[in-house]
């Protein structure tokens, strides 16, 4: 979730940690009878109702004398006042060496769904030193407690419903990973999960499973080059990836993902970022002394011209970033800051009051109310999964996580992620059109600048509709509360070219399972092979019998990036 290395530099004064419904574009009752009940799908499995679409919780799959010390009472986790079913937790070492020391910490829940054989997902957060743990309890988890809401409800949208789901606290250093942090560059950060990884598939018995790999914020870091490192070993029995899946990613360099994209950004929304107009003025001002539309309006075309420049523009005779261009980033939060003092710089239309949370960190602020406590820090909460109980658990890690706090590998754009899209030819960049902590036309630009299947960039456009599909089912699922309602129709932007699609979603922001479940829900049914489409009208496959839209779907409606016909505006 939290993007570290850059709050960690925001001014102190503002107060930031380091670390409803939608009903389509047309009323209800339109949109009702615009819909029809879906053509029957090949695949019969995949015409079951989502209410009945699992397995029994009482028949476990994976214990055995290995794994009995990790299994987790379904029954017995606190404030959860139903059975999660069968799962396991705890640490394991990363490396077959005795007396390693330092290990990583999982949560592991097999899958409900019986097309999932032979198969699993890690999940990971970002940061760097946030826990994946945030992932499980607030956006794709079998039981999920958003901000704000009563208590843990029943996740309809969880991806263990669709395939084996681990997730993982990593590096050494984040959450109940322990031991010595040794890291100093991404390559480092795969080897321990190599290890860690082969331990795992031992201990459960999962050797020639599929691997597929998600995560979102730094994990953009994380996931392509564990997963290049997991391709290169050209070993199937333990790292036999398939696909990757990574939201609001860091993948290219701090400018291009902050400051450069900035104004364009504030201009898009101007209703959330209701400025004066000497303050706008300011703006504009150095914005064009940067360079920074400029650059945009060059470089975010389709096809691309070619590489962005080694030197960035509005930076010193050295190459650093000048003060007056970076500050273009900060001083958009702070002012948005003091007209919302609530204001989120992970979904930009937030507004007051700040909602509790029981990670302590709602958006942008850390806050816990008194007499609150952080669920994953309480004792009883440990013990339930085997985790040590003289950790202190937190959100984000309050030490560093690499040497120095340096990750010395280049962005992934580079080298790692254009590895995995070549040799899987299935990956997924999803990004919230909501999030400021890294703008989407950020990655755009990353991906512009990628060389990949022989060619640098996208050569068109995104401009596909992406289709959520209603999900009536899920909606009348007993287990459905206020807390898990999504919605469905276009909710975006999808393109795909050479192996990589782009998907950028409307109402989310930089945590796209937590704030459009169904969404995220749909690009794990594309990455699984489930569906083959993401701008059809195909229903989930486990909802099989909901209606869907018959009208024509338009072109996307999240933000597109500039073309050469638009130079200069989105």
């Amino acid at each position: 979730m939290r993007w570290n290395r850059l709050l960690s530099v925001l001014p102190l004064s503002v107060g930031i940690v380091s670390a409803g419904r939608s009903l389509g574009h047309a009323p209800a009752g339109k949109r009702l009878a615009e819909k029809v009940a879906p053509q029957k799908l090949k695949n019969t499995r995949e015409q079951i109702p989502h209410q009945i679409y699992e397995r029994e919780i009482n028949a476990p799959l994976f214990l055995n004398s290995n794994t009995s010390k990790f299994a987790v009472n379904g029954s017995g986790i606190p404030d959860v006042d139903f059975n999660v079913g069968e799962s396991y937790a705890g640490s394991l070492p990363i490396s077959s060496d005795p007396n390693e020391k330092s290990n990583l910490f999982f949560w592991f829940f097999p899958s409900t769904n019986p097309a999932a054989e032979k198969e699993i997902l890690i999940w990971l957060n970002g940061g760097p030193g946030c826990s994946s743990f945030e992932g499980l309890l607030q956006e794709n988890g079998p039981f999920i407690w958003q901000y704000g809401t009563f208590k843990p409800v029943a996740n309809p949208w969880s991806w263990h419903t669709l395939t084996n789901v681990i997730w993982v606290e990593q590096p050494v250093g984040t959450g109940f990973s322990t031991g010595t942090v040794t890291a100093t560059s991404e390559e480092d950060v795969a080897k321990q999960f190599m290890g860690f990884w082969k331990n795992f598939v031992d201990t459960f018995s999962m050797q020639g499973y599929k691997v597929y790999i998600a995560g979102e914020s730094y994990a953009g870091a994380y996931c392509p080059y564990i997963a290049s490192a997991f391709l290169d070993a050209s070993d199937k029995t333990y790292y036999n990836m398939s696909g990757m899946l990574i939201y609001d990613p860091v993948i290219t360099l701090d400018e291009v993902a902050e400051p450069i994209p900035t104004l364009q950004f504030v201009e898009y929304w101007s209703g959330l970022f209701p400025f004066n107009d000497t303050f706008k003025a300011d703006l504009i001002a150095r914005d064009k002394s940067c360079g920074y539309s400029d650059f945009v309006s060059q470089y975010l075309v389709y096809p691309p011209e070619g590489h962005m420049p080694a030197t960035l523009p509005g930076t010193y005779p050295n190459g650093t970033t000048r003060d007056e261009c970076w500050s273009i980033y900060y001083d958009v939060f702070n002012a948005a800051t003091a007209l919302n003092p609530c204001f989120d710089i992970y979904q930009v239309a937030t507004t007051c009051p700040v909602l509790w949370d029981v990670l302590g960190f709602p958006g942008s602020f850390g806050y816990l109310p008194a007499g609150a406590t952080v669920y994953f820090d309480r004792p009883d909460v440990k013990a339930a999964i085997h985790a040590p109980s003289d950790v202190a658990w937190a959100e984000c890690a309050s030490g560093d996580v690499f040497v120095n706090g340096t990750d010395l590998s280049p962005p992934s754009n580079l080298e790692a992620l254009p590895n995995v899209i070549e040799k899987t030819h299935n990956v997924i960049i999803g990004h919230g059109a909501l999030d400021m902590i890294l703008l989407a036309n950020g990655t755009l630009l990353g991906i512009q600048n990628m060389s990949w299947g022989g060619k640098v960039g996208f050569q068109s456009r995104p401009q596909e509709p992406f289709y959520v599909p209603y999900n009536d089912g899920i909606m009348q699922d007993e287990n459905v509360t206020l807390s898990t309602l999504a919605g469905g129709g276009v909710f975006g932007t999808v393109h795909t070219e050479r192996g990589l699609t782009f998907v950028g979603v409307d109402l989310a922001g930089h945590m796209i399972p937590q704030y459009a479940p169904s969404a995220a829900y749909r690009h794990l049914e594309f990455l699984l092979g489930r569906v083959d489409c993401m701008n059809c009208t195909k229903p989930f496959t486990t909802d099989a019998t909901a209606g869907q839209s018959t009208q024509p779907l338009g072109k996307g409606t999240a933000p597109q990036g500039w073309s050469n016909n638009n130079k200069g505006g989105q």
